[in-house]
C-alpha cells in the first residue's frame, strides 16, 4: 500500500475531510507533528505523498520556530524530485517558500467564508462555493506553476506545479470537522480582526461546510488520480 505522511504544525490542523480521498486513492495515512523527537531526522522524500497542513506561524518566523528552516530545506530536496506534495494554508506557503518564492503578511486578515474566483479546471468543483479562509499571509506564486484561484482579498489563492505538486491556501477540508469550533475558540483576535463574530462562524461552517467540503473532495480525489 502507498504511504501519505501529515505534517502537522499544530495539532488543531490536521488532514480533516481530505481523509477520505486520500485513502479511497489506496494510501495508507501516517502523521507526524513538529514537535515529535524524531521530526528533525525524517525523510521527506521517502513517503509516497506529503501533505503539510496549516498552523498559526508564519514562514518568516524562523527565528521563533527553528524547524521551519529545516523543514524547508528537506521539502525543497523533495520538490527537486517532483515528488507528489500537497499544501494547505501555511502548507501552501511552506511549498512557495521551497520553490524559491517570497512569503509575506498579507494586507489584512482574511477568515470565514467566502467564494474564489477559479482560473483552472482543476478547482472548478469549487465554483461559486463559498470555501472558509483563516491566513493573514500570502505569496507570490513560484516560477513555472499554474494559477489555480484568487479570492476578493488575495490574488494567489492556490497554485499547481505539473501533476504532483499542489497548494491550496483556502481551507475546504474543514467543512465537518469539529475542530472548527476549537479554531474559533483559540483565535478570538483573528475573528475580531474582521469584524466578524464567532455566531456568525458557526452558522456558516453549518451552512457552507458540507457542500464546501464535497467539491474540496472531489478536487483531491481528481488531483489523486492524476498524480505522476
Amino acid at each position: 500500500m502507498k504511504r501519505a505522511l501529515i505534517v502537522r504544525h499544530v495539532p488543531v490542523e490536521g488532514i480533516a475531510g481530505y481523509r477520505e480521498p486520500v485513502e479511497a486513492a489506496g494510501y495508507r495515512i501516517d502523521r507526524v507533528d513538529v514537535a515529535d523527537p524524531g521530526f528533525a531526522t525524517l525523510d521527506f522524500a521517502e513517503p509516497d505523498l506529503l501533505i503539510l497542513m496549516g498552523g498559526p506561524m508564519s514562514v518568516y518566523e524562523q527565528d521563533r520556530h527553528p524547524w521551519i528552516a529545516s523543514l524547508l530545506h528537506r521539502l525543497a530536496g523533495r520538490l527537486e524530485r517532483d515528488r507528489p506534495t500537497l499544501g494547505v494554508c501555511l502548507g501552501a506557503q511552506m511549498i512557495a517558500a521551497a520553490l524559491g518564492a517570497r512569503v509575506y503578511g498579507g494586507p489584512r486578515k482574511e477568515v470565514g467564508y467566502s467564494a474564489l474566483t477559479i482560473r483552472h479546471p482543476l478547482l472548478r468543483h469549487l465554483e461559486d462555493r463559498p470555501v472558509l479562509h483563516w491566513h493573514g499571509d500570502t505569496f507570490e506564486r513560484p516560477e513555472g506553476t499554474e494559477w489555480l484561484a484568487s479570492s476578493e482579498l488575495y490574488e494567489n489563492q492556490g497554485f499547481r506545479r505539473g501533476a504532483n505538486v499542489l497548494a491550496l491556501q483556502f481551507h475546504a477540508e474543514m467543512g465537518r470537522d469539529e475542530r472548527f469550533d476549537t479554531w474559533v475558540d483559540a483565535w478570538p483576535h483573528d475573528v475580531a480582526a474582521v469584524g466578524t463574530t464567532a455566531e456568525r462562524l458557526r452558522a456558516d461552517h453549518a451552512a457552507f461546510g458540507p457542500p464546501s467540503l464535497a467539491a474540496g473532495q472531489a478536487v483531491m480525489a481528481e488531483w489523486l488520480a492524476g498524480l505522476d
